[in-house]
């Protein structure tokens, strides 16, 4: 059975036919070609599908798309600006808060929640946010200093 949903992603509005289980990230992947929201776990461990729905970081494998009918969603494509990259992407290049950028997109978006909650977020509070999300390859070290990084600056 299909369900006709509006939502409007990275500033766009979106109006599509869905069955009843396709889950977020496969719409977003699949039918709006917005490959950036990665798909590492498909359980809601890893954390590399985060995208804010209504500024607010989800896991886009545990959301239907139905149930994102009439929200305002943003992924990692949605979050540059038009003269350069968002401040908590800036920062985690320039910190190397990333190494296979598997991860780098749930993240970073993460971070945007966190850093939108608490622009002063210590290095305990950001661990703390970024609990859901899973790196194989950094350490979190450097994840953490750019998110820290990225709040100092005013993200």
């Amino acid at each position: 059975m299909s369900h006709r949903v509006r939502i409007i992603v990275n500033g766009k509005e979106e109006e599509l036919d869905v069955e009843g289980r396709l889950l977020l990230c496969h719409l977003l992947r699949d039918r709006l070609d917005l490959t950036g929201t990665n798909i590492g776990c498909d359980t809601s461990q890893c954390g590399s599908c985060t995208v804010l729905m209504e500024g607010k970081a989800v896991k886009s494998c545990t959301v239907l798309a139905v149930q994102a009918d009439g929200c305002e969603v943003t992924t990692i494509e949605g979050l540059a600006e038009a003269d350069g990259l968002h401040p908590v992407q800036q920062a985690f290049w320039d910190h190397h808060g990333l190494q296979c950028g598997f991860c780098t997109p749930g993240m970073i978006m993460t971070a945007v929640e966190i850093l939108g909650r608490n622009p002063e977020a210590t290095d305990a509070e950001v661990r703390h946010g970024l609990e859901g999300n899973i790196c194989r390859c950094t350490g979190y070290e450097n994840i953490v200093k750019s998110v820290v990084a990225a709040g100092a600056r005013g993200s």
